[in-house]
C-alpha cells in the first residue's frame, strides 16, 4: 500500500497539489477498499473514523481531485449513486462491471472483452476510441435464485 500512497502523492505533485493529510487519508480508505466501489458518503464515514476532524466537502473535493487527475475513475450504475475506483496501473482499457439490479453488488470483469467491437467501429465510423467502460445489469449468482420475476427489476431502484 505505501508504494501506492507514494506514486499518488508524485502524481499530486506532479501537478502542484500536496498529500494532506486529509487527502491521505481519503486515499488509503479508498485502497483498503479497492473492491468495494464505495460511494463519497461511504469513503466519507470510514474516513470519519480514522480521522473525526475531517468533513463531508474535504472528502468530496479530494474525490473529485483524484479524479480529475484520473487516479480514480467515478462509475454509475445506473442507482444515482456515484461510485469511485482506482484507475488500473497500466491498463489500457477500463475493466467491465456486472451489477445486480436485485442486491446492488458491483462483481469485476477483468477482461477486457471488446476489442474486435472496438475495432471494428473504428474501421466503420472512422472514429478513434481513446476508452470504453461496459456494465451488464442483471442478477447475480448470489441472488439468482432468490428472484421470482427478475423482469420486474429493470428500471427500479435498488434500496
Amino acid at each position: 500500500m505505501e508504494d501506492r500512497v507514494n506514486q499518488i502523492k508524485q502524481q499530486l505533485s506532479a501537478h502542484n497539489y500536496k498529500l494532506t493529510p486529509q487527502r491521505e487519508a481519503t486515499v488509503r480508505v479508498l485502497l483498503e477498499n479497492e473492491e468495494k466501489h464505495l460511494s463519497a458518503e461511504d469513503v466519507y464515514l470510514l474516513v470519519k473514523g480514522k480521522s473525526p476532524e475531517i468533513g463531508l466537502a474535504t472528502v468530496y473535493r479530494t474525490l473529485e481531485l483524484l479524479s480529475d487527475l484520473q487516479i480514480i475513475h467515478k462509475l454509475n450504475f445506473g442507482d444515482g449513486v456515484t461510485r469511485y475506483e482506482f484507475r488500473a496501473e497500466g491498463a489500457e482499457h477500463h475493466h467491465h462491471h456486472l451489477y445486480c439490479l436485485n442486491c446492488g453488488a458491483v462483481d469485476e470483469i477483468m477482461e477486457d472483452l471488446l476489442g474486435p467491437i472496438e475495432e471494428k467501429v473504428e474501421k466503420e465510423f472512422d472514429f478513434q476510441i481513446i476508452d470504453h467502460r461496459l456494465t451488464f445489469h442483471g442478477i447475480c449468482h448470489r441472488c439468482k435464485g432468490q428472484v421470482k420475476d427478475p423482469k420486474k427489476l429493470v428500471g427500479s431502484k435498488v434500496t
